[in-house]
C-alpha cells in the first residue's frame, strides 16, 4: 500500500496486489493487479477500484497531474467519486 495524495477532505491509496503479475492468454505478461481506494473523510466512506476502473482512473489523474493541479482542483475531482461510496469507513 501506498498512499498517493492526502487532504483535509480525501486520501487515496494505491495496492498492488501481486509481486509478479500473472500471464495473459497470448502468454504475455499482464498489467500488475491492485487498485486504488479513495476515502473521504468528512462522511467517513471509501471506495476500491480496481481492474478497468482503476486504469480509467489513473489515466484521469495523469490528466490532472499534467495540468497542475492544486489541492482544491484534486479534491473537486475525487469528490465526483463521493456518490459511489458506500463502504463505511472501519479503523481497525
Amino acid at each position: 500500500m501506498q498512499l498517493l495524495y492526502n487532504s483535509d477532505q480525501f486520501a487515496v491509496m494505491q495496492f498492488e496486489l501481486d509481486s509478479v503479475p500473472p500471464r495473459a492468454h497470448d502468454g504475455a505478461p499482464a498489467s500488475p493487479r491492485g487498485g486504488y481506494e479513495i476515502v473521504d473523510k468528512r462522511s467517513r466512506k471509501e471506495i476500491y477500484l480496481d481492474g478497468a476502473l482503476a486504469r480509467q482512473f489513473r489515466e484521469q489523474v495523469d490528466a490532472l497531474v499534467e495540468a497542475g493541479p492544486t489541492t482544491e482542483s484534486i479534491d473537486e475531482f475525487l469528490s465526483g467519486f463521493s456518490d459511489w461510496m458506500h463502504q463505511p469507513l472501519v479503523l481497525h
